[in-house]
């Protein structure tokens, strides 16, 4: 199977780039920056990228990398700050730049090399860097410039090694897929082979080692994730397999009762703990610190779950690529710590057992799908662990949550209707702790606005917001402003990802 390493130097969304070699069908891994190269080597990787970065290469604790890597005949693309430190290694010159770049910036190719092969020759690209290089090193030419930076693009076709300046993974970049492909395709000479559908067996075979002959607990919340996860454990250890679903009291409308009725063959249990967790989260009002009393929380109530089962040493979760992405770790920094990564706490008294990690959300519906699961849970929107309360900008309170469920289900009805579920990614209500005047039946309110968010997205980690009808979003107001009480002004989000989150917290 061909084989692809990224080197991480730091960036949050470096790992986009995994995600878009693994749409070329290629499958990837994320090493830090700094991994030995012996380590790389053994590894036997069919091709290297250095990713971008938010450090300067002039700093004096700048990431770096074993040098050797790029001497040894394997194809290397540098990208941004990869670019930067694959100059500085060879004897090139990186400065300070005079003109930062920052967003969309025109690009024009220099020549046919193979790199931008099937670009043309006046492109759009997305530039975020302070520094830029000002000499290539020995050897390289330059097959790209913009009107501020000179050397744009670079290319050592005998060394085989290979840099932009720009972000190729990012979709403010739309020739970026096709220079990754040809870097890949043309340069790498690498064969489409990943699939993720293949690799159903593989997480059955994960689970079957870590388990043994022992018991297991899964996490189920009724989201494609854990159910995946969920259809995989049963699979590969049948009726030692027990789901448990936390009611934590920070659930949709109906949810409790729509996952029970769509897992009729698991010895599913409902652990009811709306109290304990509703307890915890009084007077907190930080998201992170919201998140991470949640993960807690999320441990407590499965080992009270664990009594009533027996002997139970591991614990399946639905944990994703975007998770563990999200939540830092190595090089990168946090953007939100999920309940199941980085808000786990450090005495949690089971094994974890994570089939999915390595997965991104579209390829786990694949996985899904190959393993029979119904559309209407493959297909579901993706609803974070902690639910409701990282939509309550604030405290979580009853009265809070009633007013986010509310305006949440008066949402999705009416996404439903218009028959927009399948072309939207996540629709929902965020309740914001500020409160607006209004004037209802002739009288003066003093309420709180809800905010509509909708973005498609394939993966999560990228996401653009969706452009609704007015007589849609009018609706939705109506209906939110009329049903929802202490709710008297509606507003609609037409924020991407970057620069925003999907979540508000």
């Amino acid at each position: 199977m061909s084989y692809v390493i990224v080197l991480d130097f730091g960036a949050q969304y470096n790992h986009l780039i995994a995600r878009r070699v693994r749409e070329a069908r290629i499958f990837c891994e994320v090493l830090p920056g700094d991994t030995p190269g012996h380590e790389i080597l053994s590894k036997k990787p069919d091709a290297l990228i250095l990713s971008g970065g938010p450090a300067s290469v002039f700093a004096p604790d700048a990431p770096s990398m074993d040098e050797s890597l790029l001497s040894q005949g394997i194809p290397v693309l540098g990208i941004c700050y990869g670019m930067q430190l694959m100059t500085r290694l060879l004897g090139g010159q990186v400065e300070p730049a005079t003109k930062r770049e920052y967003g969309r910036t025109f690009m024009e190719r220099q020549g046919e090399g193979p790199l931008l092969r099937n670009i043309p020759k006046d492109s759009t690209v997305w530039m975020s860097h302070g520094d830029a290089v000002l000499r290539e090193p020995e050897g390289f030419q330059v097959i790209a410039t913009t009107s501020t930076t000179p050397i744009a693009a670079m290319a050592n076709p005998t060394r085989n090694l290979w840099a932009v300046q720009y972000h190729p993974e990012v979709h403010h970049t739309p020739e970026g897929q096709q220079m990754l492909r040809n870097f890949l395709y043309d340069i790498a000479h690498l064969t489409p082979d990943w699939d993720p559908k293949d690799r159903v067996e593989e997480g059955v075979r994960q689970i079957q080692s870590a388990v043994g002959t022992g018991r297991a607990l899964v996490a189920l919340s009724g989201g494609v994730d854990s159910a995946v996860a969920a259809a995989l454990a049963h699979r590969a250890i049948g009726d030692r397999l027990t789901a448990v679903l936390i009611d934590h009291g920070l659930m949709r409308e109906g949810e409790i009762e729509e996952v029970v009725a769509a897992f009729p063959d698991l010895d599913l249990r409902v652990e009811h703990a709306d109290q304990q967790f509703l307890e915890a989260l009084n007077g907190v009002r930080d998201p992170e610190a919201k998140r991470k009393i949640i993960g807690r929380e999320f441990i407590r109530a499965f080992e009270r779950a664990r009594e009533l089962v027996g002997p139970v040493a591991h614990l399946i979760q639905g944990t994703v690529y975007p998770d563990v992405i999200e939540s830092g770790g190595g090089k990168g920094s946090t953007i939100k710590s999920h309940h199941n990564v980085g808000g786990m706490p450090e005495d949690a008294d089971f094994t974890i057992v994570e089939p999915l990690r390595w997965f991104f959300k579209d390829e786990v519906r694949e996985l899904g799908t190959a393993l029979g699961l119904p559309d209407t849970i493959v297909w579901r929107q993706p609803f974070p662990g902690p639910g409701l309360a990282v939509r309550i900008v604030g405290e979580v309170t009853p009265e809070a949550l009633m007013m986010v469920r509310q305006a949440d289900l008066i949402i999705r009805q009416e996404v439903r209707r218009a028959g927009l579920e399948r072309e939207i990614w996540q629709a929902f209500a965020v309740l914001l702790d500020v409160r607006s005047v209004g004037v209802m039946g002739d009288g003066r309110t003093y309420g709180k606005p809800i905010v509509i968010r909708a973005v498609e997205s394939q993966d999560g980690m990228t996401a653009d917001w969706v452009r609704l009808g007015p007589d849609l979003l009018e609706r939705m107001a109506a209906r939110v402003v009329g049903e929802v009480p202490g709710v008297n002004r509606v507003v609609y989000d037409i924020t991407s990802k970057p620069p925003g989150t999907i979540e508000w917290e």
